[in-house]
C-alpha cells in the first residue's frame, strides 16, 4: 500500500508552554538530558519498574526524583546513564526532576497509568481526520488522562540508541486527535472510558510496510530470514557487494516462478521480449495503451548507451528517477540496485567494471503493486554520470514490455524503508528501549500477501518485542485483514485469506494474543476503509480481557471440527448468546474440501446455539473453510453482532 506522510502529534498544540513550565521537553542545557519516552505529558505504565536513559557529564552521579522516590545513577565514561525508579501505581500528574553537577532538568506533567503501543502498516496509521468522522467520538473533548504520541517515521540498517528527535506526548482533544491514529485513538478512548485511569498511546507505523521491517536481528534469524539479516549487515560495509547479493535473491526469485533458465531471463542485454517504444516517462497508466489503464503488475524497461573505451573507465552513477512502485536494477545483465519507496528517486552506483566499450544496456523491472506504476522520472533527471563527472542525459529512448505473472510477491532489499528487514525496528522501535507496556495493537499484513510463513513472522516479531520490553506475556491484539477487492462467485485460493489464517493460529497458539475480526468493515472498493471506530473497538475488545482480568470473551472462533451422521458439525467459543444468519435462514461462506486443490465448494450451514452444521454433499471432505477469500460474503454473528472470523479447519 502507497506510504501517507508521516504525522507527529505534538504537546504544543494544546498550548501546553509556560503554564505548565515551560515549553514541552525544555531543560536546562547544561543539565541531564532523557532518551525514550520519558517527556511532558507522558503515561508511564503502572506496576511496573519505570526505566530511565539518559545522558549527562562523564562520571557525574545523577539523583532522580519522582512521586516522593529517589535514586542515584552514575553517568559512564561517555555519559550513557540507565536506572530504574520503583513501580507506582495510578495517579499523577507528578513532576520527574534530574539532578546533576551541570544542573537540573524537570520533566512536568507525568501520568501513572497504563501504556499501548500501536504499530503496523496503512489502515494503522490512517488518521481519524481521514476516517468517518460524523461521529462524537471523532471530536472528543480534551480528556487530560488520555495522552497521545506519534514515533516520527525513520528507517534505519542499525538499531538505533535513542531518538534523534524526542518524541511529544500531547492531551487528547479536538486540536490533537484528528492527525493521531484513528485505529489506535479509538482502541484506546475505549480501554480510557471502561478502565478509568490514565492511559497513554504510542503510535508507531509506516504504510506498505512488510512486517520483516518491524523485526530485530533475532526474529529475522529465528523466521527464516538469515540471509537477509547478514545482507543488511554487510551493507553498511559494503554496498555494492550486498545490492549485487540482493539481486541474486530476486533473481532466484524469479527463476523460480517462471521457470527461466539462468542466462535466458529478461534483465539479459539481449532478452527477446515484445519491445515497444515507452511514450513519455510517466505513469503507464497515462499513456493511452488501453492494455494498461488498469493493469497491476511488472514492467520491464530497457535503455542502451554506447559508450566509448575513456568513458566506459572507471566507476559512476546511474540516476534513473523515480520509480512506481518498487524497482530492480540491472547494467549489462548484473544487479545494481532496487527499492520499494514510491516517492524516492533511484540513484546507483556502478563500481569499475560495470561499464563498458561499445553497447550497455540498462534494464530495469518496475513492480506496480497499487495504484499508478511506472518509472515516472522526470525525465531530465535521469542521466549517468560518468567517473570524470560527465553527465548523459538518459531520460528518453526506453522501450518496454510486459513482464510474465509470477505467483507472490517480489523478495524487497533488506536495507529497504519499508519493506526491508529489521529497518523500521531499528529507528521505530529499539529507541523505545525496555519501555513498559500494558498492552500492543498490531495492524498489518496486506503487504505480506503472498508470501509464506506470515505466522512465524509474526510470532518471531511478538517474541522479540517482548525481549525488549521485558514482558514475556504483553498481550498482544491483531486486527485482521478487512476485505478488500472483487466478491468471490465460485470458492478458489487467497492470499489475504493465508495471511488471515496465519494471523488466527499465531493468536491461538501464543496464548496471550487474540484476533480483532474485521472481515465485515472493509470496503471492496477501497484497501484503506473508514470504518475504523468499530475498528479499535473491536481492538479493545480483544485486549481488554488480555490486560484486565475477569472481562468477558473475546468473539466467537471456531473451535472444534468433527464428522457426525448430519455432515460436519462445527463448534465456535467465545460466543456471547447464540450465533445467527443475519438475513437468512442459512449461515453462507462455508467450504466443504477435498484433499486437493481446487477441491473446495460451498456449503450452507445450519446454525443452533454455539453450532452449525454442514450437510454432506456426497464427496470426500477432510477441511472445513470459512470466508476463504480477499472480500468475502458472510453472515454469521453472535447476540453482540461480532462475526465469526475465516478459517480453515481439518476433519479427524
Amino acid at each position: 500500500m502507497r506510504n501517507r506522510p508521516s504525522t507527529l502529534v505534538s504537546a504544543a498544540a494544546l498550548g501546553l508552554t509556560t503554564a505548565l513550565g515551560g515549553p514541552a521537553g525544555a531543560a536546562d542545557p547544561t543539565g541531564p538530558r532523557l532518551d525514550g519516552l520519558i517527556g511532558d505529558h507522558a503515561v508511564l505504565q503502572r506496576g511496573q519498574p519505570i526505566v530511565v536513559r539518559g545522558a549527562s557529564g562523564p562520571g557525574q552521579p545523577v539523583t532522580l526524583r519522582l512521586a516522593g522516590r529517589s535514586t542515584t545513577v552514575t553517568a559512564d565514561r561517555q555519559g550513557r546513564f540507565e536506572t530504574r525508579l520503583p513501580a507506582l501505581p495510578a495517579g499523577g500528574p507528578y513532576d520527574l526532576t534530574l539532578t546533576a553537577a551541570g544542573g537540573t532538568t524537570t520533566v512536568r506533567d507525568l501520568l501513572i497509568g497504563d501504556v499501548f503501543l500501536c504499530s503496523g502498516q496503512s489502515n494503522m496509521e490512517l488518521p481519524v481526520n481521514a476516517a468517518q468522522d460524523l461521529i462524537p467520538d471523532a471530536h472528543p473533548p480534551l480528556d487530560d488522562h488520555l495522552r497521545l504520541v506519534t514515533i516520527a517515521k525513520t528507517s534505519s540498517e542499525t538499531p538505533l540508541p535513542r531518538f534523534a528527535t524526542m518524541p511529544q506526548w500531547a492531551v487528547a482533544g479536538p486540536d490533537t486527535v484528528p492527525a493521531f491514529s484513528a485505529a489506535c485513538f479509538y482502541m484506546v478512548q475505549a480501554l480510557r472510558r471502561s478502565e478509568g485511569v490514565p492511559i497513554g498511546a504510542i503510535h508507531a507505523s509506516w504504510g506498505g510496510s512488510r512486517i520483516s521491517a518491524w523485526m530485530d536481528d533475532a526474529a529475522l534469524r529465528s523466521a527464516g530470514m538469515a540471509r537477509e539479516a547478514a545482507l543488511l549487515s554487510r551493507h553498511a560495509r559494503d554496498p555494492v557487494v550486498a545490492e549485487r547479493g540482493a539481486s541474486t535473491i530476486w533473481e532466484e526469485w524469479w527463476r523460480r516462478g517462471t521457470g527461466d533458465v539462468a542466462g535466458r531471463e529478461p534483465w539479459q542485454p539481449d532478452a527477446a521480449l515484445d519491445w515497444k517504444p515507452v511514450p513519455k516517462m510517466a505513469n503507464f497508466e497515462l499513456w493511452g495503451v488501453a492494455a494498461l489503464a488498469d493493469y497491476h503488475g511488472m514492467i520491464w524497461y530497457q535503455r542502451v548507451i554506447t559508450l566509448t573505451e575513456a568513458q566506459a573507465r572507471g566507476a559512476a552513477t546511474l540516476a534513473i528517477g523515480v520509480v512506481d512502485d518498487a524497482d530492480r536494477t540491472w547494467i549489462n545483465g548484473i544487479g545494481v540496485g532496487g527499492t520499494s519507496n514510491a516517492a524516492r528517486a533511484r540513484v546507483y552506483a556502478l563500481p569499475a567494471g560495470a561499464l563498458k566499450p561499445g553497447r550497455n544496456v540498462i534494464t530495469v523491472n518496475d513492480d506496480d503493486v497499487y495504484a499508478y506504476g511506472g518509472m515516472t522520472g522526470p525525465a531530465d533527471t535521469m542521466k549517468l554520470t560518468l567517473a570524470d563527472g560527465t553527465p548523459m542525459p538518459i531520460g528518453d529512448g526506453w522501450r518496454y514490455a510486459v513482464a510474465k505473472r509470477v505467483q507472490g510477491n517480489a523478495p524487497r532489499s533488506p536495507w529497504d524503508d519499508i519493506n526491508g528487514a529489521g529497518t523500521l525496528y531499528n529507528g521505530m522501535i529499539a529507541p523505545l528501549g525496555s519501555t513498559a507496556l500494558a498492552g500492543i495493537a498490531w495492524c498489518q499484513g496486506e503487504s505480506d500477501t503472498g508470501l509464506p510463513g506470515y505466522e512465524t513472522r509474526l510470532a518471531a516479531m511478538t517474541h522479540g518485542w517482548r525481549e525488549q520490553f521485558g514482558q514475556a506475556t504483553i498481550p498482544l491484539a491483531v486486527a485482521q485483514l478487512a476485505n478488500y477487492g472483487k466478491p468471490p462467485i465460485a470458492p478458489g485460493e487467497s492470499g489475504w485469506a493465508d495471511v488471515r489464517e496465519a494471523q488466527r493460529l499465531m493468536a491461538a497458539r501464543d496464548g496471550h494474543a487474540g484476533v480483532a475480526v474485521t472481515v465485515d468493515l472493509g470496503d471492496p472498493l477501497d484497501i484503506h476503509p473508514g470504518e475504523k471506530h468499530a475498528v479499535g473497538q473491536r481492538l479493545a475488545r480483544v485486549i481488554r480481557p488480555l490486560a484486565y482480568a475477569g472481562r468477558k470473551p473475546m468473539g466467537p472462533s471456531i473451535a472444534t471440527a468433527s464428522r457426525t451422521d448430519d455432515g460436519v458439525a462445527l463448534r465456535f467459543a467465545g460466543v456471547t448468546g447464540s450465533l445467527h444468519a443475519q438475513a437468512s435462514r442459512i449461515a453462507i461462506g462455508f467450504e466443504l474440501c477435498g484433499p486437493t486443490a481446487g477441491s473446495c465448494r460451498y456449503a450452507n450451514g445450519l446454525v443452533q446455539g454455539d453450532r452449525v452444521t454442514l450437510a454432506p454433499d456426497g464427496w470426500p471432505v477432510v477441511r472445513v473453510r470459512y470466508a476463504w477469500a480477499d472480500s468475502p460474503v458472510v453472515n454469521l454473528v453472535d447476540d453482540a453482532q461480532l462475526p465469526v472470523g475465516p478459517f480453515e479447519i481439518p476433519l479427524p
